[in-house]
C-alpha cells in the first residue's frame, strides 16, 4: 500500500505548479534540537561545551557547535546543564526485591509470589530505573522462567514504561543453585528459577534453550555463593563455545579468585562481583579483554542496611573493612588495565525506589577512587561496548539512539550531588523526566482544534480528512493510511515520524479557509470544503 506521503507527492506534482525556490526554503523538519551547555563525550572521556544535538524520530542525526536551528523547530534548552548519554546499569534483577530481614527470600519468591505478580512488580521497578536516568539495563537472572524476556517485550512494545533491557534468562548454574539449605525433596523447585546443568551436554543444550527463548546474553555462576558447588571448567568452556557460536556474550558470577580464574580460563567475556581477585588473575583478565562489573555498596547504603537490620556490632569497623576491600580490588583492576563496567546488583529493599538505590553504585565507585569521568565512561560507553552496542547506546553521536539525560551542577567537582540532581531523561526520543519544564508541551484550545476538523481538497481525486484526537489531530487521504499530527504552534502541526507539516490558514473573519501541506520540500494549498 502506498503511504500517504508518497500518494500526496505524486498528485501534488501532477496537479499543482510549485514555486521551487519557495519550496526549497521551507523544507519541513520534524527534528528536535537540544542545546547542551556541557556535553559528555563518552567515547573519548571528555566534557565539551556549547553543543547542539539534532534528533529525528528516535535517533541522533547530528552533533556539533554550528548546527542551525530552524525558527519553528522543537527545541529543548539544556544550556544550563550537563548533558550525558543515558546511563547503563550492567547488573540488575528487576524481578527481585528481597526483604533484608527475611531469612528465606528465595522461598517466598518461588513458592508464593507467582509469575504474573512478579512481572507486574518488575515493571514498576523498571520504571524506577528509567526515572533515575538509567535508559538501559542488563538484567542477569533471578527472574523466573524467562520473565525478563517478557518484560523486555512489554517495554519494547510500549505496554509498560522502562529502560531498554538486555536479558540473560535464568542463570545457568550447577546443582543447588544459589539457595542454601533447601531440603532434598524440594530441590526441584530450583529449576523454576535457574537452569541446572549436570554435564557438558547439559551445558550445551542449556545455551540452545536460552537462545531459542530470545535472550541477549548468557549468565553463569562460576561458583554458587552463598551455596557451595560450582560449574566445572569443561562445562563453562562448553557454554562459552556454544554462546559465542550464536554471537551471545557470557558473563559469570564469580566471587572468589579461584572462581574468577576458572571462568576467565574458560573464555567468559565478563566477571560479575569479583570480590576477591589476585593480581595474577587481573592480569589474565586484562590480557583476554574480560570486563569486571564491581557490584559494591556505597557508604550511605551501608548505613541504611545497618539501620534496617538493626546491626549490633561495630558499624564503622565493619564498613571500613568492606570498603577497604572493595577499593583495593577496584584500584588494582584499573591499574592492571581491566575494563570496568557499572553494575548495581540492586535487589535488596533499602526502603527507597530501587532505581535510586541502584544509582548509589556510582557513589560507591567515587568513594573508592574512580574519577567522575571514569565513572561516567563505565556507566555509558564501556557498558555499551561490552554489549557490542557502542555505536547506538551510551554515546551521543550521529546514528545513536536518542537516549539522553541532563543533570544540574558541577559534574567534575561535585559529582555525587550533581549526578543525583537529575532534571531530564529522554529515551528513544521520548521525554520521560522533565523536572524544570525544559520541554514545554504546546496546548491548543479544544475550540481551535475543533475548527480544523473537516475535509480539504487538494484535487478532485484527493481529499484530506482532518479529525481531532485529544490535543492532537489526525489526517488521512481518501482510502489511505492515517497519520497523527502534534502541534508546534496554534496553527502548525507536524506528523509524528514523518516530514509532513500542516499549516491551517485563517481568513479575516477568523474562519479556517484551508490548509497548506508541506511534504518532501513541496508546498500545496487545499481549501476547506464546506460541510
Amino acid at each position: 500500500m502506498k503511504s500517504l506521503l508518497k500518494y500526496v507527492l505524486i498528485l501534488c506534482y501532477l496537479s499543482f505548479t510549485i514555486n521551487s525556490s519557495i519550496a526549497q526554503s521551507k523544507n519541513a523538519s520534524n527534528a528536535t534540537y537540544i542545546k547542551a551547555g556541557k556535553l559528555f563525550d563518552s567515547e573519548n572521556g571528555k566534557i565539551l561545551s556549547d553543543h547542539i544535538i539534532k534528533i529525528e524520530r528516535n535517533r541522533i542525526t547530528e552533533v556539533g557547535r554550528d548546527i542551525l536551528i530552524p525558527p519553528d523547530a522543537k527545541t529543548i534548552d539544556l544550556s544550563e546543564y550537563t548533558v550525558l548519554p543515558g546511563l547503563i546499569d550492567g547488573h540488575t534483577h528487576l524481578m527481585t526485591l528481597d526483604d533484608l530481614n527475611d531469612e528465606t527470600p528465595m522461598a517466598d519468591k518461588l513458592l508464593f509470589e507467582g509469575d504474573a505478580l512478579r512481572v507486574l512488580r518488575g515493571s514498576k521497578r523498571a520504571k524506577s530505573w528509567l526515572e533515575n536516568g538509567f535508559t538501559t539495563v542488563k538484567d542477569l537472572g533471578d527472574s523466573g522462567s524467562f520473565l525478563d524476556v517478557a518484560l523486555r517485550t512489554a517495554i519494547n512494545e510500549g505496554t509498560v514504561v522502562g529502560p531498554r533491557m538486555f536479558v540473560s534468562g535464568p542463570i545457568i548454574i550447577s546443582e543447588g543453585g544459589q539457595v542454601p539449605g533447601l531440603v532434598k525433596s524440594h530441590r526441584a523447585v530450583i529449576s523454576d528459577e535457574y537452569t541446572i546443568v549436570r554435564s557438558v551436554d547439559d551445558a550445551i543444550n542449556a545455551v540452545r534453550i536460552h537462545v531459542n527463548q530470545g535472550v541477549d546474553l548468557i549468565k553463569i555462576c562460576a561458583n554458587n555463593s552463598p551455596n557451595n558447588t560450582s560449574l566445572t571448567i569443561d562445562e563453562m568452556k562448553a557454554i562459552v563455545k556454544m554462546a559465542h557460536r550464536y554471537d551471545k556474550k557470557v558473563t559469570a558470577h564469580a566471587t572468589t579468585d579461584l572462581a574468577v580464574w576458572e571462568a576467565v580460563t574458560a573464555g567468559v567475556d565478563g566477571i560479575e562481583h569479583g570480590y576477591e581477585i589476585s593480581d595474577t588473575t587481573l592480569a589474565l583478565m586484562a590480557q583476554k579483554g574480560v570486563a569486571l562489573v564491581p557490584t559494591d555498596i556505597s557508604i550511605p547504603l551501608f548505613h541504611k542496611l545497618y539501620d534496617i537490620i538493626d546491626f549490633k556490632w561495630n558499624r564503622e569497623l565493619n564498613l571500613k573493612r568492606s570498603k577497604d576491600r572493595y577499593q583495593d580490588r577496584l584500584q588494582r583492576a584499573i591499574k592492571a588495565g581491566v575494563t570496568i563496567v557499572t553494575g548495581s546488583d540492586n535487589y535488596l529493599d533499602f526502603e527507597m525506589p530501587q532505581g535510586e538505590a541502584a544509582k548509589n553504585i556510582l557513589v560507591a565507585y567515587h568513594e573508592e577512587g574512580m574519577t567522575p569521568v571514569q565513572i561516567l565512561s563505565s556507566s555509558t560507553y564501556l557498558s555499551a561496548k561490552f554489549m557490542a552496542k557502542e555505536k547506538e547506546l551510551g554515546i551521543i553521536k550521529e546514528g545513536a539512539y536518542a537516549d539522553i539525560i541532563a543533570v544540574k551542577g558541577d559534574i567534575e567537582n561535585d559529582f555525587i550531588a550533581t549526578i543525583f540532581n537529575l532534571v531530564f531523561v529522554m529515551k528513544n526520543g521520548e521525554v520521560y523526566v522533565d523536572t524544570e519544564s525544559l520541554f514545554e508541551e504546546i496546548i491548543v484550545a479544544d475550540k481551535v482544534l475543533q475548527s480544523y476538523v473537516g475535509d480539504y481538497e487538494l484535487s478532485p481525486e484527493l481529499v484530506i480528512t482532518v479529525s481531532k484526537s485529544g490535543n492532537q489531530l489526525k489526517a488521512k487521504a481518501t482510502g489511505q493510511e492515517e497519520y497523527e499530527f502534534e502541534p508546534r504552534s496554534e496553527n502548525v502541526f507536524y506528523a509524528k515520524g514523518e516530514d509532513i507539516r500542516l499549516t491551517f490558514n485563517v481568513n479575516k473573519e477568523g474562519q479556517v479557509a484551508g490548509l497548506t501541506l508541506l511534504a518532501g520540500g513541496r508546498e500545496s494549498t487545499a481549501p476547506k470544503l464546506k460541510e
